[in-house]
This record gives structure tokens, sequence and C-alpha cells, in this order.
């Protein structure tokens, strides 16, 4: 049964160099590679994800792990989609509205 405490949440930080032109490519090639898989852009070095469960979340992590940049740092955070429910965001100094979860379909 998917249940918000089921359906997760993969938030990707990274900080990976741009110092030469080998590493802006690269870095800008994992960017490319998130946006393939269905993520999007948060901020400049943070992107999100709704998956299905643990095992698409695990699913995920083995392909991002398959197109790591040789330098620079990736953390995924994972969370429920309970827990996204809380997010508080602010534009400078003005609360934003609670963010709206994916609408879910149910396939018989």
């Amino acid at each position: 049964m998917l249940t918000g405490y089921r359906l997760m949440w993969m938030m990707v930080i990274f900080d990976l160099p741009v110092g030469t032109k080998k590493e802006r490519r690269a870095a800008t090639r994992f960017r490319n590679d998130l946006l393939d898989q269905g993520f999007e852009m948060c901020q400049f070095s943070v992107y999100m994800r709704f998956s299905g469960g643990k095992e698409q979340v695990e699913t995920y992590t083995k392909r991002i792990e398959r197109a790591l940049p040789k330098t620079g740092l990736v953390q995924i955070l994972c969370f429920t989609d309970r827990q996204y429910e809380t997010i508080v965001s602010f534009d400078g100094r003005t609360r934003e509205k609670a963010k709206e979860n994916p609408k879910q379909y149910v396939l018989f």
C-alpha cells in the first residue's frame, strides 16, 4: 500500500570543482544526468526527485553512483512524503506557501 510514509523524496546535494574546463564539463555532465533521470533543480547544486519507495531510491542511487565525477562531494538525502510536507521555505524574508505534493495515481 502506498502511503505518505512509504513514498520517498531524494535530494542530491553536491559541491563539484569547476576550476578547469575539464572539471566544468564533468559538473555539467553530472547535472544533466540528474535532469535526464527526472530530478528537478531546487538550487544550483541541489536537485530533488520523487520516488515510489526505498527500492526505487536504491535504483536511482546506483545510477547516480555510476555518473559521479572523479572529484567533488555528492550527498543523497532521502525522506518520506510526509516529511516533505513539513518543509518551510523563504524567498528573501517572505515565507512561501507550502509546496503541494505531486498527485498520485492508482492503477488497477
